[in-house]
């Protein structure tokens, strides 16, 4: 790391006083998707295929509960011994494969509330961290950009002092479960579960919200098997779409085919991926599924899902080769700008907006309309990948770090970047683009600095995201920020000829002065050593005493 200038070749622009940079991470592919999910609607199901659905996501929805409070009990405790013990508990209640099922569904809710443990552990130490800093200093001091000062008011500072001692004692609270192992799981989701106390806020009667709470419940889902016909025993989908489901033991009497099997009326197409899907089940690879139930919609869904191998797609080198689309993420829309593989902005900027407000659907739909415009314009501009900042507001939410900065906390809050970025990075897959990520720090800032101003036009207005873009495309393609370096001082025999950072950076010579075109008389002179011999010419160096063999004759204004 150096001080007043970027790590790797980057440069800060920073004129006047040095200061520290930290470290910029070099940009790489990112992976494309590890898994495919696809979903159909059961559509034409008769009263009794409802009823015999609702048994056995009701009958193995409660077998996942005993599961999970046992799971829960052992806490670090827990072995392969007892999970054998716990399967064979489930087979008896349901079947080997369901059992298999269920158990792992519980080892994967549990590791996952562990992990989420974690991050609160961290978030509570980032807090207590900061507020007890603030409070080490003097009331009114004002602090820095890299360290917040004091706080404003003696007020504030003994409000501070309570928030500390209620986080210190949460924090504790907190170690102590994970210390010990325990995890707080709610199934069916721990926000449906306090919509039940605030059902007129939520516009719900109590009837719905039992529906809503008993479908979370539910378990109607089995993973697929290698090798087993079409990838699945348990629920098993023909090529021509025919759903058959493997019923547990004590409801096998519901059963209207061989092997305690149950076929339901309604067949399913997966218009999306049908190729692919039915080269696996074809080919007897492993194909999970899940039915479920949307309760507002009174729609069943089968969602149909497998692995792919992670592969990076394309190397570095080659996805910088037709230049590259640096992208911004705001939170309200993307700025792009097409850059060459030079690293100069193409064309005119782009903006993709979208709305995150409202329904989790509503915001969905938004931002895949605003990925698929972005991945057909960078396809129409003939690149292979797109630059992207590896965002990731974890540590940046929470309201100690930024006190009062209410709405900046609510709108960084809301920018979904992990989706966002894992949306993106599964539709450019598909399109054939490849997500270059890049280290978000300075992008911003450097852009606005570097590019901002030189890119206004009297009828285009650059703004601070559309010079972040380019200066996120330029990190992507390997090349500084900046635009050029100093130029150099005026004591110099080129009186400020611009120096260019543009070539690359194996090139001799770069960061050196322009040479001239052509040698100069008196630069050769100087160079050789040589002295003036010839003599200094008397003739005359101006058009009007300059001889001349040639005369001038009037001409008669009568000739015609």
């Amino acid at each position: 790391m150096r001080e007043g200038g970027g790590t790797d070749g980057e440069g800060d622009g920073v004129t006047g006083s040095k200061r520290k940079l930290r470290r910029i991470d070099v940009p790489f592919v990112s992976l494309g998707p590890s898994g495919v999910t696809v979903r159909d609607r059961l559509k034409g199901l008769t009263p009794e295929d409802e009823k015999v659905l609702r048994l056995v996501g009701g009958h193995l929805g409660a077998l996942a509960s005993k599961d999970l409070k046992v799971r829960c009990a052992d806490g670090l405790e827990h072995s392969r011994e007892t999970w054998a013990a716990r399967k064979r508990d489930l087979t008896v209640e349901s079947s080997s494969r369901w059992a298999g099922g269920v158990t792992r569904a519980t080892h994967d809710q549990w590791a996952l509330a562990r992990r989420g443990q974690a991050a609160h552990l961290d978030f509570l130490d980032a807090g207590i961290k900061t507020i007890a800093h603030r409070l080490s200093l003097p009331v009114g001091e004002k602090g820095t950009k890299r360290a917040p000062g004091g706080y404003r008011s003696t007020h504030e500072w003994f409000q501070k002092t309570r928030r500390l001692a209620i986080l210190t004692q949460r924090r504790a609270a907190v170690a102590a479960d994970h210390e010990a192992g325990r995890v707080h799981v709610v199934r069916g989701g721990r926000k449906l579960l306090n919509t039940r106390h605030h059902l007129a806020a939520a516009g719900l009667t109590e009837a719905g919200w039992r529906a809503r709470w008993e479908s979370a419940r539910w378990f109607l889902a089995a993973d697929g098997e290698s090798g087993k016909r079409f990838g699945n025993e348990t629920i098993r989908v023909t090529p021509d779409g025919e759903v058959s489901i493997k019923l547990p033991a004590p409801l096998a009497e519901h059963a209207n085919a061989t092997s305690g099997r149950y076929v339901l009326a309604a067949k399913v197409a997966f218009a999306h991926r049908r190729t692919e899907w039915a080269d696996r089940i074809e080919g007897h690879r492993a194909v999970a599924y899940r039915i479920h139930l949307d309760v507002q919609r009174g729609r069943w869904y089968l969602d149909a899902s497998w692995t792919r191998p992670v592969a990076r797609t394309m190397p570095l080198e080659a996805a910088r080769e037709g230049g590259m689309v640096g992208v911004d993420t705001n939170a309200d829309h993307f700025a792009a700008w097409h850059l060459d593989a030079h690293g100069n902005p193409v064309g005119e900027p782009r903006r993709f907006p979208y709305d995150l407000t409202g329904t989790a659907s509503h915001r969905d739909a938004q931002v895949r309309h605003a990925i698929t415009r972005l991945l057909h314009w960078a396809k129409r501009c003939g690149v292979r990948a797109i630059g992207l900042e590896n965002l990731d507001f974890t540590a940046e939410t929470t309201r100690e770090k930024h006190g009062r900065r209410k709405r900046f906390r609510q709108l960084i809050s809301g920018i979904p970047t992990g989706k966002l970025r894992a949306r993106l990075i599964s539709m450019a897959a598909e399109t054939g683009l490849v997500i270059v990520a890049v280290d978000p720090a300075y992008t911003s800032q450097w852009g606005a600095q570097h590019w901002q101003k030189p890119l206004a036009t009297p009828t285009r207005m650059t703004t601070r995201h559309d010079a972040a873009s380019i200066a996120i495309g330029r990190r992507a393609l390997g090349h500084p920020i900046r635009r050029r370096t100093a130029p150099p001082h005026d004591d110099r025999s080129d009186r400020r000829g611009h120096r260019t950072v543009q070539a690359s950076s194996g090139i001799r010579g770069r960061e050196e002065t322009r040479r001239p075109a052509t040698d100069r008389a008196h630069d050769a002179r100087s160079r050789t050593g040589t002295t003036r011999t010839r003599a200094t010419s008397r003739a005359s160096t101006t058009v009007r005493d300059a001889r001349s063999d040639q005369t001038w004759v009037q001409d008669s204004l009568l000739i015609t």
